[in-house]
């Protein structure tokens, strides 16, 4: 095997830092100059890679998007379509940001910065264009598009829990409901997808998606992590 660059070397081991500090502390509550002083290197190095921190959550919500979506699909029961593990990835979201404080800062942050929010953004529209597409037959990439714009919104509010918001389980039955109604999805079907979610663990499922996202980056070697960037980056050019 090629041996990897130092840069390679280097961006690799700043996702990989960033990524525990994220999952460890929270997005919002971990600095440039700690991220630094774990490697014992000097902001203005990092900043040299990564311009700001949001730069490097980006690269992490990127992979995560792929990754989570992987996850949710060997969760779902076997005979079910890929409708219910795309409903099972918001309730399991929904899920761990109620119990977990520093989960929910981390997943409420990929939604409000400008960067991250276009990444999810992309990443689902071309995956409800597959999901959806019996639904949707005469929609356009730009209607898919469109339709994420508003399915977003629906998910960030499935996520924020606040003091007055309903049950996590009537959340999530009105974030799925909305969702699949944007794309014409029928009443009976979008009931036995809300129902075969709900009877899944998806409290436990939820509890596992950072903790196994954390260990696959920290497994995945300096080449790899290269590859994934630079594979994400040439996807997300050529969506325009």
């Amino acid at each position: 095997m090629k041996k990897p660059k130092k840069s390679e070397i280097t961006r690799s081991m700043l996702i990989r830092t960033a990524t525990g500090k994220f999952l460890e502390k929270g997005y919002s509550n971990t600095t440039i100059r700690e991220i630094s002083n774990e490697l014992n290197m000097s902001p203005g190095h990092i900043l040299f890679y990564f311009p700001s921190k949001e730069h490097m959550l980006a690269v992490l919500a990127d992979m995560l998007c792929d990754f989570q979506w992987q996850m949710m699909k060997q969760y779902v029961v076997e005979g079910h379509s890929s409708l219910a593990a795309a409903c099972l990835e918001i309730t399991a979201m929904a899920a761990v940001c109620e119990e977990n404080e520093v989960a929910r800062d981390f997943y409420i942050s990929c939604y409000t910065h400008p960067t991250t929010l276009e990444i999810i953004r992309r990443n689902d529209a071309d995956r409800s264009k597959l999901i959806y597409e019996k639904y949707c037959r005469d929609w356009s990439m730009e209607q898919f598009n469109g339709a994420e714009i508003i399915v977003s919104g629906i998910e960030y509010s499935s996520l924020m829990n606040t003091p007055s918001s309903p049950s996590l389980e009537m959340r999530v039955r009105q974030a799925l409901n909305s969702i699949m109604s944007v794309f014409g999805v029928p009443e009976e079907a979008k009931k036995e997808q809300i129902e075969t979610v709900l009877s899944l663990d998806y409290r436990e499922i939820g509890k596992n998606i950072l903790g196994e996202f954390q260990k696959y980056i920290n497994e995945t070697n300096d080449q790899a992590v290269e590859q994934l960037m630079e594979k994400r980056r040439r996807w997300r050019e050529s969506r325009f």
